[in-house]
């Protein structure tokens, strides 16, 4: 495949891509209809342009996977496709993943750490829960290895949650062993489950948006509901376990303006909230220092950490 990341000033393309948007425009200059897209790989996103509406291009919407014939050409210092036939590509003529950002670990290996950790968890209650969810639900395995960390704010990316819950359990697991008063059984299930909802809240990709349920109840109620359910099917598991294990999932985002029920009552609960928040957080720099473009130290003015960020070696 010939990502975009490879391409060059002069070459001539005939590849699939994924339209991420479609836009019909009308030159200033001759009048005529002409079309502006963006064309994304997993390596990056680049616009193209197709400014001869003939019957070489076939009708394709925003979102469609079209395969593509044209040349690359340098405008205003960056690289577009000019566009000279399109028509949309067949279903199995190509892997999703390659469209699509996606985690730099890879899934396989990130699941079997996750599986690891949940091999340490002593509790017999706790332990078959999680294996209800990470062993025994084909389905939810599915889409849980596929989602993001969320649509724009951090990990959203194929493998994104994965890659969060594997994080946000290995901190959570270091806060147990400086403080022993934690509960490690308790605090690891939660934060190996903290996220789970978001299977439901956010569609698959490409679309990797809000759905219906996403909406209404959000990944925290959507959360506990999969949690309750689960653990009604685990015999002798206490009242007082679930009950525990839920309020740290609906207080996981530590603030009721951040979306959480409720605040943190117990202290496995606290330190999720920490666990969740420093990942969050910390990816989310990186993640910004990644995408800049600029020459400098100094980056523009975050509105997530609401102040100028500057890049460290």
């Amino acid at each position: 495949m010939n990502y975009i990341e490879t391409l060059y000033d002069g070459e001539n393309v005939t590849e699939t891509f994924f339209c991420k948007d479609k836009i019909v425009a009308t030159s200033t200059k001759n009048g005529k209809t002409y079309y502006s897209l963006k064309l994304q790989d997993r390596t990056g996103i680049i616009d193209g342009k197709i400014w001869e509406l003939s019957n070489a291009i076939e009708h394709f919407e925003a979102m469609d996977f079209i395969k593509i014939s044209g040349q690359v050409v340098s405008f205003n210092n960056s690289l577009q496709l000019n566009i000279r036939q399109v028509r949309r590509a067949q279903e199995g003529t190509y892997d999703i993943a390659d469209y699509m950002p996606v985690s730099p670990f890879k899934i396989d290996d990130m699941y079997a750490d996750l599986l690891g950790i949940i091999d340490t968890i002593k509790d017999k209650h706790l332990k078959a829960l999680l294996d209800e969810f990470f062993r025994n639900d084909t389905n939810f395995i599915n889409l849980f290895k596929k989602s993001s960390a969320a649509k724009s704010m951090h990990h959203a990316f194929m493998g994104g949650l994965l890659q969060h819950t594997l994080s946000v359990a290995k901190i959570s697991d270091n806060l147990a062993s400086l403080y022993p008063v934690i509960n490690r059984d308790l605090l690891l299930t939660a934060a190996i489950c903290h996220d789970i909802g978001k299977v439901t809240e956010l569609s698959p990709f490409p679309e990797n948006d809000y759905t219906d349920e996403g909406n209404l109840l959000g990944h925290i109620v959507i959360g506990a509901m999969m949690i309750k359910e689960k653990a009604s099917k685990i015999d002798g598991m206490s009242q007082e376990m679930i009950t525990n294990l839920v309020h740290c999932i609906l207080s996981h985002h530590g603030k009721l303006e951040y979306g959480s029920p409720e605040k943190p009552k117990i202290i496995e609960a606290v330190a999720l909230s920490y666990a969740d928040d420093t990942d969050a957080k910390l990816e989310a720099f990186k993640e910004a220092i990644e995408d800049d473009q600029s020459s400098g130290k100094w980056m523009q003015y975050s509105k997530m950490f609401e102040t100028p960020i500057r890049k460290t070696e």
